[in-house]
């Protein structure tokens, strides 16, 4: 048995020696190489490395969209209540993610199956809230009312307090630890006061506690937390029984660990029924709810309701993810290219050592470790790059991936995965091609094998070009259609409009003298105050009917409280009635849907009475023509503008309409009857043409992405047909030569060089379009208004691709060209 043993040891350690002999000499053999084809080797480090750059900054960024809420306890446990509505009048139907405040303890108290419940309610309305402690004063956005087990739900890291007394006495506020800083430094604030002012008053909180959100990223973006008992809307939460009004709670649910959703979601029908049915029939409404994981909430952009953050769409993040691989595969088809191109240089090698003994799996071995190297040396130039353009790319997709992702072991399995995936895809074809030359055949200088690898050679270069022009004709819609929405004719007037917001009570108190000494600064033309301006995210929402219906036949009609000014202002133009008098009182302006939508005509509708489920009636005195008030992925919804002084008669958004060359002089002017007139609050404006386009930042956001990975995508093809417009010109450098001296022009020899390659493109050009054009269709589907797609977005492309191709081979067709055919010809 020992002697046995000692054999297998040495067996063993023979092997290991062996092993790592063989691997220092593929490695050898693969640094000559490189050293020996410097520029086809750049040329395959460089684009391999910038496409794994690529590749790695988008899988990092998709993989951050996708960790939101999965830090919380629990998390798989926890679910957001959403509510699919009909309105049974109109047969409009519509996915919430949101739902009225009674659902949320009626779960609990029917379902055993749910553990705890919580909601979260937004300050609609509401655009900044001013905190003060003492003399120190500070404006922050978003302030929330949640139940008081809200931190027993989610979690956060307290820095100061504890999660079971944050929120559980009544006039509790949480701070967010940036928020806390701001007013206290650094100093413990548990147990002070804080007033906090916004535009329904003013109000004092004793600060529990201060968190971070250190433990992770979550959909649920807020500054202050503020108890649901502490009066005004979470006193209203906590005790209306209403199935029909305010609809915007965010109601999340912990279920009990194998709770089966689906089994849960079947009775929810039945409960619906129970408890809301008669108010909900009354109203003509027809309600089901359903459940939303909450680690899907972040990348769900279709459901309609208040937004705590900005979602990221599945379809972007899918879009992303087939750029990367496009980008890796652009690369991984240039090395397969170029090694199989410069396979003559190589034949000899395979020849000698198949002579010498080394088999076909062992030379495929050596390709594949080549392959494997070189993918690993793109990976470690790729990091160090990415480093450096990390601020950039984190700028051009608005996102926030941090340096720390080196730490993070998930990151380097990725990477590894990344250098195998690569290394199988860039060298199995050439490992494979190169390993079945015939041994005798190469020495005697044959260097063909079975396989036709100049048409999978162009195959694989038309495919590239393939993906490069798709993304090219990609970009032209996009853009095109970012342009359509930027200059669409709304049905108002959107340029040279200024919006101001007042944030606090007693600041909207001098909103009368504020409209006042504005109108009297030239350069304006009317002043309108309102509770929103036109293409606000959110509106506020009623049901309206006509004399004779009930709440029942109610039409949901998105509308704006305003003075008398707001249509003058916003360049609204009307089609029949009148505009508001400085009288008016309960006097609507509808839009020219919500009149079809009522069976009334122009010459019908001023006059007509309406009525809601709230006892108030208002006059119809005009209909506005239709325009788009929100953004242009839907269609014109029933809209009007409501007027009721004295009872509303000061609300929080000013929209000023002006004509002037010199925007820095009249904001000056603006700026100082603001100071006149609200110097507690500091001076900020918005401009409306602005405020329209942020409705498609998505868009936006998509195009830049896709502009700069279409730039890449090109560049790196370019490389490839750089190389082998080289490779081809030195192989066919005597047939250049012989035709130089029978007196072939620089020109024709270019062309000849060009053509082949020219070819492809062309070929590439006709598969790709109507890829493109399928694709481009699916993502217009999602605007109500879109650009037709025209043969000359293909013209385009086409020239444009021709034209790089064009330069990136010509370079070397006129190199070959010039060259003196006595250096090609003087072997013979």
């Amino acid at each position: 048995m020992p002697l046995s043993l000692l054999h297998f040891g040495i067996v063993l350690v023979a092997f290991n020696t062996n092993y790592h002999s063989m691997f220092a000499n593929y490695i050898k053999t693969t640094l000559r190489f490189l050293q020996r084809n410097k520029t086809f080797s750049l040329i395959n480090i460089i684009g391999l490395s910038i496409g794994t750059l690529c590749c790695l900054y988008i899988l990092l960024y998709v993989r951050d969209q996708y960790q939101y809420d999965k830090h919380h306890n629990n998390t798989a446990d926890i679910y957001r209540v959403g509510s699919k509505l009909k309105k049974t009048s109109e047969g409009v139907q519509s996915m919430r993610s949101s739902v009225v405040a009674p659902i949320a303890p009626l779960l609990k108290k029917d379902f055993g199956e749910i553990q705890m419940y919580v909601r979260v309610v937004p300050m609609l309305g509401i655009d900044k809230h001013l905190l003060r402690y003492q003399e120190k004063a500070v404006f922050e956005k978003d302030a929330v009312y949640v139940d008081s087990l809200f931190f027993d739900l989610f979690s956060y890291h307290f820095v100061y307090g504890k999660p079971s007394t944050a929120l559980k006495d009544p006039n509790s506020i949480v701070l967010l630890q940036l928020v806390s800083e701001k007013i206290f430094g650094h100093e413990d604030p548990v147990g002070k006061t804080i007033s906090l002012e916004n535009v329904n008053g003013k109000k004092d909180f004793t600060v529990k506690a201060v968190v971070n959100e250190s433990p992770g990223k979550s959909h649920l973006k807020a500054d202050i937390f503020i108890t649901m008992n502490s009066g005004d809307m979470g006193n209203y939460v906590l005790t209306t029984d209403s199935w029909t009004r305010n609809g915007y709670i965010d109601t999340y649910v912990k279920l009990r660990p194998g709770t089966e959703v689906a089994s849960l979601e079947k009775k929810f029908p039945a409960f619906v029924e129970r408890y809301g049915g008669k108010q909900l029939k009354t109203s003509g409404i027809e309600q089901s709810l359903f459940l939303q994981h909450l680690t899907e909430i972040h990348t769900d952009n279709q459901l309609e309701g208040y937004k705590f953050s900005k979602p990221v769409s599945t379809t972007f993040l899918t879009i992303l993810l087939v750029i990367a691989i496009l980008i890796q595969v652009i690369a991984c088809i240039n090395f397969m290219n170029l090694s199989t191109a410069r396979a003559s240089k190589r034949a000899k090698e395979v020849g000698v050592r198949k002579v010498i003994g080394a088999g076909k799996k062992q030379l495929i071995q050596q390709f594949m470790g080549e392959s494997f190297l070189i993918s690993l040396a793109s990976v470690f130039i790729a990091i160090p790059l990415l480093i450096v353009v990390l601020p950039f790319l984190n700028n051009i997709t608005e996102a926030n991936i941090q340096l720390s992702f080196l730490t993070d072991p998930m990151v380097w399995l990725l990477l590894a995965t990344i250098v195998i995936i690569t290394g199988l895809v860039a060298g199995s074809y050439p490992a494979f091609y190169l390993s079945a030359f015939n041994a005798i055949k190469v020495i005697k200088g044959n260097f063909s094998n079975q396989v036709s690898v100049t048409g999978i050679r162009k195959s694989l270069v038309v495919f590239q070009f393939v993906l490069s022009i798709t993304l090219i004709i990609g970009i032209i819609i996009i853009y095109s259609q970012l342009n359509y929405l930027k200059n669409k004719d709304l049905g108002f007037e959107r340029d040279q409009r200024l919006i101001f917001t007042f944030n606090t009570d007693a600041a909207m108190g001098h909103i009368p003298s504020f409209l006042n000494d504005v109108r009297q600064i030239a350069g304006v033309k009317e002043v309108s105050n309102a509770t929103k301006y036109l293409s606000s995210p959110l509106f506020y929402s009623n049901g309206f009917f006509l004399k004779g219906e009930n709440d029942a036949a109610s039409r949901i009609t998105d509308f704006i409280i305003s003075d008398e000014y707001f249509v003058r202002a916003n360049g609204i133009k009307l089609i029949s009635g009148r505009d508001f008098l400085p009288t008016d009182s309960a006097k609507v302006l509808i839009n020219a849907s919500m009149m079809k939508k009522l069976n009334l005509t122009p010459q019908t509708a001023p006059g007509t009475l309406l009525y809601d489920n709230q006892d108030r009636v208002e006059e119809i005195v005009g209909v506005m023509n239709d325009f788009n008030y929100s953004s242009l992925h839907k269609e014109v919804n029933n809209f009007l503008v409501w007027m009721r002084k004295p009872k509303d008669n000061i609300w929080p958004t000013v929209i000023a309409s002006t004509r002037t060359s010199n925007y820095k002089e009249l904001l000056s002017k603006i700026e100082t009857v603001w100071k006149k007139n609200i110097p507690e609050e500091p001076f900020s404006y918005s401009f409306l043409d602005q405020k329209v386009q942020q409705q498609y930042e998505s868009e936006i956001s998509l195009s830049r992405i896709i502009n700069l990975f279409t730039v890449i995508a090109i560049l790196i093809s370019c490389l490839g047909l750089f190389g082998l417009a080289a490779f081809s010109a030195q192989q066919r450098s005597k047939e250049i030569g012989v035709r130089k001296v029978l007196g072939a022009s620089v020109t024709s020899v270019a062309r000849l060089l060009s053509k082949e390659f020219l070819k492809l493109v062309m070929i590439a050009f006709i598969i790709s379009a109507p890829v493109a054009w399928i694709a481009s269709e699916k993502w217009l589907e999602g605007f109500a208004y879109k650009v037709d797609i025209s043969w000359w977005m293909f013209a385009i492309a086409a020239v444009v691709v021709m034209a790089i191709a064009l330069l990136t081979v010509s370079f070397q067709a006129i190199r070959a060209g010039m060259s003196n055919p006595v250096d090609a010809l003087k072997t013979e």
